[in-house]
């Protein structure tokens, strides 16, 4: 997410994104370092699937980018780090939001 004021869309997405106690802990564990899948999951103790899952989530939000390195020991190893971003949430910045939120398409939530 790298525009200040994120479109209606944008916004719904990122807050359902981070609505997760899950995603919010990968955040904070990624925030002060990247790091690989497998001690990912073992500081977070979760399962490696379920983590896999809540990663590609943050990544299509674009909270989160991947790189896929090589070890010294030819492991694939991927690689998560937090993305820069600055979310600031006012009754200013939602209203400008909601102006943009696309109509709702046949079979999704409201």
């Amino acid at each position: 997410m790298t525009t200040p004021e994120p479109s209606g869309d944008e916004l719904v997405q990122v807050m359902a994104t981070l609505a997760n106690p899950h995603r919010l802990r990968v955040l904070a564990a990624l925030a002060t370092d990247r790091n690989y899948v497998s001690r990912l999951a073992r500081d977070l103790g979760i399962g490696r699937g379920l983590l896999q899952v809540h990663l590609r989530r943050l990544e299509a939000t674009g909270l989160v980018s991947a790189t896929l390195e090589i070890s010294l020991d030819g492991k694939a190893m991927k690689f998560y780090e937090v993305e820069p971003f600055d979310l600031r949430l006012t009754p200013g910045t939602i209203a400008i939001a909601a102006r943009t939120i696309s109509p709702n398409k046949k079979g999704e939530r409201e």
